[in-house]
């Protein structure tokens, strides 16, 4: 694919769609979806080490004076800052009396609880034993051993990410397991018929063959839409590091090295016994076009547009999931 001018670059990164069809006349995609090939993606993603680790949230969700609560895979956890301003993590649960830690407050990086003052400060405690964490800059994950099953892993397994990028995360929860959020991503043909308000022309290049994930990679010629016929057509590549995450990565046209990273936690069950499963999604956006310094340095005011655009796709690829999840649970679901 090439989308750049001779130089190796447009001088504009939009482009006019001059063959446009509509939505019902593009090409169909059903015979190129194999069911084999995106289970086979699955269920070689699901191999892959995760050391137990758990994508919890945003890195910037983490303040100074407040907890941040979430379950993981049915356990109440609690992060917090300690004094130095690392981040600390454990159970949710006070082992004195069993108060909930999330409504607790932090103080000069000690989480004291309200309820009988017990205090904590990230150390073992009163039989309160912290998990491991790891803030990466712009998630943070904690590791449950219990939960995962594996072999432990110091540290996530972060993909590579550009220097000097515009970041934002997008959270959603769904009726589904991490499993169907992870083929969602892997079915890379749904793109243009799903999402016609964002993607356009969109033809999958290449895709796993071979059983032995050597070459496990979705490669995707695709044109963002912008407004009418303008675009900005890129080639991106889409790879599953892991069995919870999928990384979208731009790898010919504007922004490239730039990625999307979508990460599946499992939360636990409601209250009719389904699984719900959380969505992380960190878009780590970058440009070599000398204007990008003004969008990193408008951040704070293009953080919630981008977080926008996601929820808006994610709307969509959840309903996706959570219809996957419901055949897959009742027997009826015949990929």
């Amino acid at each position: 694919m090439n989308t750049g001018s001779a130089g190796g670059r447009r001088r504009l990164p939009l482009s006019l769609r001059r063959r446009a069809v509509p939505w019902h006349r593009q090409r169909p995609t059903w015979r190129e979806a194999r069911p084999a090939v995106i289970a086979g993606a699955l269920k070689r993603a699901q191999a892959r080490p995760s050391g137990n680790w758990y994508v919890v949230g945003a890195s910037r969700d983490l303040h100074a004076d407040r907890p941040l609560a979430r379950t993981v895979a049915g356990r109440e956890v609690v992060l917090w800052r300690d004094a130095r301003g690392r981040p600390v993590a454990g159970p949710g649960i006070c082992p004195h009396l069993g108060a909930p830690l999330r409504d607790s407050p932090v103080r000069c990086g000690t989480l004291v609880c309200h309820w009988h003052g017990l205090a904590l400060d990230g150390g073992p405690f009163a039989g309160w034993e912290p998990f491991p964490v790891h803030d990466d800059g712009v998630l943070l994950w904690i590791r449950l051993d219990a939960a995962g099953g594996e072999a432990p892993l110091d540290a996530p397994v972060v993909p590579v990410r550009p220097d000097r990028a515009l970041t934002a995360v997008y959270t959603g929860v769904g009726t589904c397991e991490p499993e169907d959020v992870v083929a969602n991503r892997l079915d890379p043909w749904h793109g243009a018929w799903f999402h016609p308000y964002s993607f356009v022309d969109l033809t999958v290049a290449g895709a796993p063959e071979g059983s032995d994930g050597g070459g496990d990679t979705f490669t995707v010629d695709v044109s963002f839409k912008v407004a009418g016929r303008l675009v900005v057509p890129v080639r991106a590549e889409f790879t599953a590091p892991g069995p919870r995450t999928v990384v979208m990565r731009i790898t010919e046209g504007e922004g490239a090295g730039s990625v999307v990273e979508s990460h599946a936690t499992p939360l636990g069950t409601d209250d009719r016994g389904r699984p719900r499963t959380a969505v992380v999604e960190a878009v780590v956006a970058a440009s070599d076009r000398p204007g990008f310094a003004l969008a990193r340095g408008a951040a704070p005011l293009l953080r919630p547009l981008v977080r926008a655009a996601a929820g808006r796709l994610w709307r969509d690829d959840l309903a996706y999931a959570e219809r996957r999840w419901s055949l897959r649970s009742t027997g009826r679901f015949p990929g």
